[in-house]
């Protein structure tokens, strides 16, 4: 028998969810310190229903980070299926920019809820560093970028991404960077 915690949110539930998820995603972004209560009434959830999916800061902070990093992993093998190797790389790296972006603006929020005594761990990154070997993969096998590039590579390569100030306009500068390490990866590559 499966526990009521495990079973499939009703379709309203999900969207509920969603909703709460993507303003705290915003407000949390903006302020760490934002009210439960201020993220619940922008949601358009009660407090009941707010606190039924996020018993405390803790959890709601720590399942945005999750929820964000959950999109760009899954958002690899998508891409994968509909594009080119080389394609579906550099537009996962836009998605990887802007995941970048919102963790640094939850970068207090994180901090705050991870920091205290018995306080749950910050989410490790092995799902992400799994999508980028599939992509690398990809690519390689195509022959659409240089042989030999491993993730580690590949996050010394973009590390210019956590120099952007993601309160200023950071979409062109991290446009560009990309561009730059995506040129980078393509030389040398068999198919070129």
């Amino acid at each position: 028998m499966r526990e009521k915690k495990d079973a499939p949110l009703r379709s309203d539930a999900q969207r509920n969810r969603e909703r709460i998820l993507d303003v705290a995603l915003a407000e949390l972004t903006r302020s760490a310190d934002t009210p439960l209560s201020v993220i619940a009434k922008k949601a358009g959830v009660g407090q009941g229903t707010f606190y039924r999916n996020f018993p405390g800061r803790e959890a709601l902070v720590l399942e945005v980070y999750r929820h964000e990093m959950r999109q760009v992993v899954e958002s690899a093998a998508r891409l994968l299926a509909t594009r080119e190797p080389d394609r579906a790389l550099r537009e996962w790296m836009d998605r990887l920019a802007r995941f970048a972006m919102a963790k640094a603006g939850l970068a207090d929020a994180i901090r705050q809820a991870t920091s205290g005594p018995g306080s749950p761990a910050k989410p490790g990154h092995n799902a992400v560093t799994e999508a980028v070997e599939l992509l690398l993969r990809a690519c390689e096998e195509a022959g659409s970028i240089r042989p030999g590039v491993t993730a580690d590579d590949f996050y010394l390569a973009i590390a210019g991404l956590w120099q952007i100030d993601p309160d200023g306009d950071w979409q062109p500068r991290a446009t560009r960077l990309l561009d730059i390490v995506m040129d980078g990866l393509r030389a040398g590559a068999r198919g070129r």
